[in-house]
């Protein structure tokens, strides 16, 4: 007989799982508890993984469960596990690509799988109303024949699960037969690749929707070509114009349904903002067109108003509702903002945002892009409107705010806060960086241990691969801003972590799951870029870096590993391997790195004069810093001196700034 269960969420700590606490499903979270008792009673799973910012997962949850009927059936069927993938990121990446599997369709959320006992799936979908529309079935009527293939065709069921299992094995890359020279044909190969995708009116790759992909952006921006240089600069001004870019709060939404970047899914991400705040300080040092300071002031002003907790970690999201209505919290009734203005506003605020041509959204609704040409003697006149719209905004019933602090996120954010910080010479940008990462180490780090996720003063689950190289890579930014002997006692840490719970250490490259990690049916580990980097890019690139700053052959060692590992698939395929591209990229022509040394007040101006150009790294280590690594340890002296070396080839030191600039 069926144990008798309940709704177990309102312990969880995930925002998302607990809108769900409340449901008449008897949700269950992923734990050894709830599948022993899946395989112990032979039920099948059915699993439904979301978040908190997810438009479409909020309407399933709305249709169906939260309805007494639909719950009644899903309880009697089912043991149900409820998933955020933010936190769960494992999960979210093997089913993702089941249902790929058994689809032939992209996935997304919410993403619903059935699952047998053991785990492997053997039916899925995304969403699913709750009477049959658009094509789809009635969610209930789902259920009751998805029950009822799982009892009585039961061989079929195995049979397939066998398949299933071995695709996604298959998934994982294998070494190369023979070796071959690592060359720079891949990078020359995915620029073509991407300037053939490229949207020359509206910037971008593609058509609708578009999402921003930062990675590929940093790789084209790092390139020594104009014409891949100006593609991303394109992009960056058209999303920066447009209204995925919050034109009265700051901040990037997630994509654009359109291919003008003019109307946002309305949810923000830390992860899009971390790096898309780096690439407009990166794209400002280039040009100094004036739009990239003030999106990127708007943006780190952003961050650090809603985005981050007193203890200085940084939040998940923003959610795309308010009210039940997707974008409500930003769009503009035309007779509202006249109200809200003088004459001389509101003339300037209806042509600059677009107000004087037609609606652009839902209801005879008006979201804020850049229109008409502003004049310089108008700026003062926009700031007054846009202060005004943004505090009779302030007073509208905000979006939910997912109060999450993960690992990984936090680790894209502060690096792109840091470098942004770097760029524009911005103290109170570094503090709030160097805050965040000062609260990861004291709430996410254990007994030599990396955790995932923290809600609450409550931080638990294992940490995934990309919290371990993002974070990596976050300090290697922190501590070119300022340096800290703290953070390099982290990156070392986290460094030796990734080689010893993470490396593949026979096949080369990094599984996304520790050693020690649960045992779940698949094991990914990928070189692919999605939503975020992938974390094998990320690591390869930071480790290459620590590597040559320290003289560590290990981690250069792990890195060149990755690249072999995935290089039958870079030279082959080249699309969507930005972050191993730039690992690639630095493998061939390692960033030269330059290491001051003299008094802290005359380092200020060696700082500035370098910059903070992505291809080199520069780390001014004042008179006084103690406990150096001898590598590192240069000899003090009165005025600065500088080392500059590339690879293993340094120059003598020098004091003369202008040997250095170029």
């Amino acid at each position: 007989m069926s144990q008798s269960l309940s709704n177990r969420l309102s312990a969880e700590t995930s925002p998302y799982l607990l809108q769900h606490a409340g449901n008449p499903v008897h949700w269950q979270p992923w734990d050894e508890q709830t599948l022993t008792l899946a395989r112990q009673e032979n039920r099948p799973i059915l699993l439904s993984i979301g978040y908190s910012a997810c438009h479409w997962c909020h309407v399933m949850a709305h249709e169906s469960f939260e309805d007494e009927d639909v719950a009644a059936v899903m309880n009697r069927l089912f043991v149900n596990i409820k998933v955020d993938r933010e936190e769960r990121p494992d999960l979210d990446q093997i089913y993702q690509s089941a249902h790929h599997l058994l689809t032939q369709r992209n996935g997304g959320w919410p993403l619903t799988m059935f699952l047998s006992p053991d785990g492997t799936p053997f039916f899925g979908g995304t969403y699913f109303p709750r009477e049959p529309r658009y094509g789809l079935p009635g969610f209930a009527d789902l259920c009751v024949r998805v029950a009822e293939a799982y009892r009585d065709r039961g061989e079929d069921i195995a049979a397939q699960a066998a398949e299933i299992r071995a695709a996604l094995a298959a998934t994982v890359p294998e070494p190369a037969a023979t070796t071959s020279a690592l060359d720079a044909a891949p990078l020359t190969a995915a620029q073509a690749l991407l300037a053939r995708a490229f949207d020359p009116v509206h910037g971008g790759f593609g058509g609708a929707p578009k999402f921003p992909h930062p990675t590929d952006l940093a790789f084209l921006l790092s390139r020594n070509d104009a014409t891949a240089r100006q593609t991303a600069l394109t992009t960056l001004t058209r999303m920066c114009e447009g209204g995925i870019y919050d034109q009265i709060g700051g901040g990037f939404c997630r994509y654009s349904v359109d291919e003008r970047w003019e109307i946002p899914h309305f949810e923000k991400m830390l992860y899009d903002n971390g790096p898309l705040l780096g690439l407009c300080a990166d794209a400002w040092a280039l040009s100094k067109e004036a739009i990239y300071a003030r999106v990127a002031e708007e943006t780190a002003a952003w961050v650090m108003r809603e985005m981050q907790a007193a203890d200085g970690g940084y939040y998940s999201s923003l959610d795309a509702d308010s009210e039940g209505e997707e974008g409500k919290y930003y769009v503009w009734d035309r007779h509202e903002v006249k109200s809200l203005l003088t004459p001389e506003e509101w003339a300037l605020a209806t042509r600059r945002w677009g107000f004087d041509g037609p609606p652009n959204f839902e209801n005879h609704h008006w979201h804020p892009k850049l229109a008409g040409e502003l004049l310089p003697d108008e700026q003062d006149v926009l700031e007054s409107a846009r202060r005004k719209l943004f505090a009779a905004r302030e007073r509208r019933i905000r979006p939910g705010r997912d109060d999450k602090v993960l690992s990984s996120w936090n680790g894209l954010m502060i690096e792109g806060m840091a470098h942004a910080a770097r760029v524009f010479g911005r103290t109170d940008w570094l503090v709030s960086a160097q805050r965040a990462m000062d609260c990861i180490r004291k709430t996410m780090w254990r007994d030599g241990r990396l955790l995932a996720t923290s809600r609450n003063g409550r931080a638990h689950l294992d940490a995934y691969l990309d919290d371990h190289a993002f974070l990596l890579a976050a300090l290697l930014e922190l501590m070119q801003a300022e340096f800290r002997r703290e953070d390099l006692l982290f990156a070392v840490e986290l460094a030796d972590t990734l080689l010893v719970r993470f490396e593949d250490q026979e096949a080369g490259g990094f599984f996304f799951t520790a050693h020690d990690h649960e045992a779940l049916i698949h094991r990914p580990k990928t070189g692919h870029d999605n939503a975020t980097p992938a974390g094998n890019g990320i690591a390869a690139v930071a480790l290459q870096r620590l590597g040559h700053l320290l003289g560590e052959t290990s981690y250069l060692g792990a890195a060149e590993r990755t690249l072999r590992l995935f290089w039958p698939q870079i030279r082959h395929s080249p699309a969507g391997f930005g972050g191993l591209l730039r690992a690639l990229e630095e493998a061939l022509t390692p960033p030269e790195i330059i290491i001051l040394r003299g008094p802290a007040a005359g380092m200020t101006d060696w700082q500035r004069a370098l910059g903070a150009d992505p291809r080199r790294l520069v780390f001014a280590l004042p008179n006084g810093t103690a406990d150096l690594p001898a590598i590192l340890a240069k000899p003090e002296s009165d005025h600065v001196n500088a080392w500059a070396c590339r690879g293993v080839t340094c120059s003598a030191p020098t004091a003369d700034l202008k040997e250095l600039v170029y």
